[in-house]
């Protein structure tokens, strides 16, 4: 079965996880944070599942507590796909199992496998970090944050033929004012109309 056929025949049931870095100006110096994120590669909503500067054992296993599929951001999803980082371990995988979760590691230099998640890696440097500078972990948490908004209610995905992830109802009104939406001081900008009175 090639990779193609193999997404397709499970598309419904399959999650990826990743990490991303951010350099971030502190009261210390500059510190190096990771951030780790799920997509449901169905619906491409996506959900920040931690971030820290010094990830470990301990805070993965709440990472993976955080995601289970019982109550957490992955219901209904039964293969998640990782990367090789030696951070998503046999104890991370063990407790997902525990939930009849299992994990695919994708081969190491393979960014093809699992292009979906380095897409948003790429959409928010190239959306956000070029051209907006954190200081400290609350701007860090409040920048990734509202950009997880925007991407999962205001941005047009080609993938799901130019509609939104949420919410569901995507007509667009003819009639009303047409507004504007900004987040991040103007950086990311949502274009809507008002209900027509």
């Amino acid at each position: 079965m090639t990779w193609k056929e193999f997404l397709k025949t499970h598309w419904d049931v399959l999650a990826a996880a990743d990490f991303f870095t951010v350099e971030l100006w502190t009261r210390w110096g500059l510190v190096l944070y990771h951030v780790v994120f799920a997509i449901n590669l169905a619906t491409r909503e996506v959900q920040i599942a931690g971030m820290v500067p010094e990830p470990n054992e301990i805070w993965m296993k709440q990472v993976a507590r955080y995601l289970i599929p019982r109550r957490g951001f992955l219901r209904g999803t039964c293969l998640l796909l990782h990367d090789c980082a030696s951070l998503i371990s046999e104890q991370f995988l063990r407790l997902l199992w525990s939930t009849q979760m299992e994990g695919l590691r994708l081969s190491a230099r393979s960014p093809n496998l699992n292009a979906y998640k380095k897409r948003i890696v790429r959409t928010i440097r190239q959306g956000v970090w070029t051209a907006w500078s954190s200081f400290g972990e609350t701007a860090l948490r409040q920048t990734v944050y509202e950009f997880v908004i925007h991407y999962n209610q205001e941005i047009n995905h080609q993938s799901l033929a130019n509609q939104l992830i949420g919410p569901r109802d995507n007509r667009f009104p003819f009639r009303g004012n047409l507004c504007r939406r900004k987040r991040l001081g103007g950086l990311l900008n949502y274009y809507f109309r008002e209900a027509a009175a």
